[in-house]
């Protein structure tokens, strides 16, 4: 898989250098060109995880801006409404990531996100503890980081 990143990194500096053009839209051109490029070449391969990967990636950078978009709505919301809605708590949500990358990247993400904060993993790593303004439900609330975040999250991480 890195072999193929490394592959569509050159060709795309291979086609920005022939086109003269040192834009960042023509790199990004470039970039989507190899990609499609090596797809094509490598359509029966077997081992084609990166052309998975990527798009997944771009999925899921899309989905964490409508997070963090919605997140920051519903707090500017709150800041300048004078009656509050938020029912403020700490929630321990089980893990199905047990890499170390993996919690992290899910712990950071969460404070990321506008109302929510990760506090603490446990010493065993299948809990991580989340402070959020708003915990209506605290099944919908775990549920929407374990189907949000966190399955994201593993289907990247494979």
């Amino acid at each position: 898989m890195k072999s193929r990143f490394v592959s569509n990194i050159l060709l795309t500096f291979v086609w920005v250098a022939l086109t003269g053009n040192f834009e960042f839209s023509n790199y990004l051109f470039g970039f989507l060109l190899s990609f499609f490029m090596l797809w094509v070449i490598t359509k029966g391969d077997g081992h084609a995880g990166y052309f998975t990967l990527i798009p997944k990636l771009i999925a899921f950078v899309f989905f964490f801006l409508f997070e963090m978009i919605k997140a920051n709505l519903q707090v500017a919301y709150e800041v300048s409404t004078p009656k509050l809605r938020m029912e403020p708590g700490i929630v321990k949500v089980p893990l199905d990531v047990k890499s170390n990358i993996g919690i992290t990247l899910l712990a950071n993400l969460i404070s990321l996100t506008p109302g929510t904060l990760s506090l603490d993993v446990s010493n065993d790593k299948k809990v991580l503890f989340v402070h959020a303004m708003y915990i209506n439900d605290k099944e919908k609330f775990i549920d929407g980081i374990k189907q949000g975040f966190e399955k994201r999250i593993l289907q990247i991480l494979k």
